[in-house]
């Protein structure tokens, strides 16, 4: 018998790429939650219609449920709108998670696969320092709080429940189609901009859409991921100006990068109010995917170069359309 398997986000970044690598397998009958009637989703993916406050509409075809895979959610924005941004989150990010997890349980849900964030550990690592799953928790803004009460939330759940948790926190995820800020630094590298980063030093781990979608995948099945908390990462960290310069080479083309002092930068951002910007380009956010490699024995399957190849073909495409 197939499993019944129900993912959140469908339309979304992440969360398209699940209903696709999932619509592959033979052994999973493979259904979509969406608050959008008529949203665009892959042939074969069945529809479930819900929202925020009525969860599953009335006769969503949600009984005998095997696992959730739950990439919905309220992500970090730069530009904050709503009066109390910790309210909103928590609203998004926690009481839906619960509501649908509970739910879950109650048609027969065994497994809860939750995306949650490597912020819980807070904004930066130090260089050669990277946090691992068992670290210390410090999250720091209100997105990375409500992730965190989230995951408490979904454990408290679990043990009151026996539903199975499986918590996969993300550190920046790109692949083709990425929006936001990896978009924005494609755009300087093809436009010839100059980004005087040429100096910095510091380590960050991302996570590719083929290899995270995997992980996820491999979350779904495997018996040893119950109850676990992993990080997903490439394997391989970089710093910024190396990250630049492999996403120019895959363009064909040499990205420019000054050789600025640090310091001088900060500075510069603290002058002009962009310290966030400063922190994400020169700041470190370094995650260990040890236990994820040991408990599951995973290996993720596209390297970094392949994988900004892959981005940078789609983003090309795009822009000369």
């Amino acid at each position: 018998m197939k499993k019944k398997v129900l993912v959140t986000g469908g339309t979304g970044f992440v969360g398209a790429a699940v209903l696709a690598r999932l619509l592959l397998r033979d052994d999973m009958q493979v259904l979509a939650w969406t608050r959008r009637t008529g949203a665009s989703l892959p042939a074969g993916v069945i529809a479930v219609p819900g929202s925020s406050s009525r969860v599953f509409a009335a006769g969503a075809p949600v009984a005998d449920l095997h696992t959730v895979v739950h990439c919905a959610g309220r992500v970090h924005v730069m530009r904050e709108t709503a009066s109390s941004p910790l309210e909103a989150f928590r609203e998004a990010n926690v009481d839906l998670t619960i509501r649908l997890a509970r739910l879950a349980v109650g048609y027969g849900a065994r497994r809860f696969v939750f995306l949650s964030t490597v912020k819980v550990h807070g904004e930066s690592s130090r260089p050669g320092h990277p946090w691992s799953a068992d670290d210390r928790v410090a999250p720091a803004d209100p997105y990375a709080c409500s992730k965190y009460e989230a995951e408490q939330a979904l454990i408290e759940l679990s043990e009151q429940t026996g539903l199975e948790v499986v918590i996969i926190r993300l550190p920046l995820v790109y692949g083709p189609g990425v929006k936001a800020n990896f978009q924005t630094l494609m755009r300087w590298v093809s436009r010839g901009v100059p980004v005087p980063v040429g100096l910095v030093k510091n380590r960050r781990t991302m996570v590719a859409l083929d290899n995270l979608v995997d992980l996820i995948e491999l979350c779904i099945v495997h018996p040893e991921a119950r109850n676990q908390v992993f990080m997903a990462g490439d394997g391989e960290s970089l710093a910024t100006p190396e990250l630049l310069r492999r996403t120019a080479s895959a363009m064909g083309c040499r990205a420019w990068l000054p050789p600025v002092p640090p310091a001088i930068l900060e500075a510069a951002a603290r002058a002009s109010g962009q310290l966030g910007i400063f922190r994400r380009l020169c700041g470190s956010l370094e995650v260990d995917i040890d236990k994820t490699r040991q408990v599951l024995g995973w290996v993720p399957p596209v390297s970094v170069d392949q994988a900004l190849r892959r981005t940078v073909e789609d983003f090309l495409r795009n822009q000369r359309k």
